[in-house]
């Protein structure tokens, strides 16, 4: 770590920070996840700092490991190649971009969930009513579709996929080792791979991953950089 670059470390910093004081927390009764994580937006937990808390906060060990290898792996190198300042502009927003297209995906996901809310809200909390072969009463209905719109967004995933795709472009014949593959494989290659893999994911998969989050991360991260590249072009500068 002493050779992480400063904003590379104190991203890796802050995120062990916040995993562990959900943790403490959680001791107390208190479940930041809940608090900082990201909710969807006509929820009555939604706050708009969470646009922003939610990519620091992390559902367990296994999935904080992960994000915070691959920013140490790739974000140090485009930290060294950027430099301090449009790196964590680069991170921040394109976290925030992965969290609108979450946004957006659960608005799309949770359109029969609000539309059955607001049918239900208008039975008294006993009756009961069937949904789809399945009985319960219109209060246990409305519990149901809340507790399922009131699960928040967390981790880092979105921001790491945007680092992924700019190591990508910025240095798509580098060959990487990655577990399980038994060769090395292009970055451009496995950027494409796993743009196609969280694509079919996204469509085919119900396995509360946000995978609309990381292909929002991804696009955003290629929207900036080809607009930098554009700019300093225009102007004659390297990128």
């Amino acid at each position: 770590m002493n050779n992480t670059p400063t904003i590379t470390k104190n991203l890796i910093i802050i995120n062990l920070l916040c995993f562990f004081a959900s943790i403490v927390a959680g001791k107390y009764g208190i479940e930041l996840n809940d608090v900082l994580g990201l909710h969807y937006f006509e929820s009555d937990k939604f706050r708009l700092y969470q646009l922003i808390t939610y990519m620091f906060m992390h559902s367990g060990f296994e999935h904080i490991f992960f994000n915070l290898f691959a920013v140490w792996m790739f974000g140090r190198i485009l930290e060294t190649v950027w430099g301090p300042q449009r790196f964590l502009f680069y991170y921040v927003l394109c976290g925030i971009g992965a969290a609108l297209v979450q946004e957006v995906t659960q608005y799309i996901d949770f359109m029969p969930y609000m539309k059955d809310i607001a049918q239900l809200s208008a039975y008294p909390a006993d009756t009961v009513i069937p949904i789809s072969g399945i009985s319960h009463t219109a209060e246990q209905w409305l519990n149901l579709y809340m507790h399922r719109i009131s699960v928040p967004t967390v981790g880092a995933s979105g921001a790491v996929y945007a680092i992924l795709m700019a190591f990508g472009m910025l240095f798509p014949n580098q060959e990487i080792f990655i577990f399980p593959l038994p060769m090395p494989i292009k970055a451009k290659w496995l950027i494409i791979g796993y743009f196609v893999l969280e694509l079919g994911m996204g469509f085919m998969s119900n396995d509360g991953v946000a995978h609309f989050a990381h292909l929002g991360g991804m696009v955003f991260g290629f929207i900036l950089i080809m607009y930098w590249r554009k700019k300093a072009g225009r102007y004659g500068r390297n990128y």
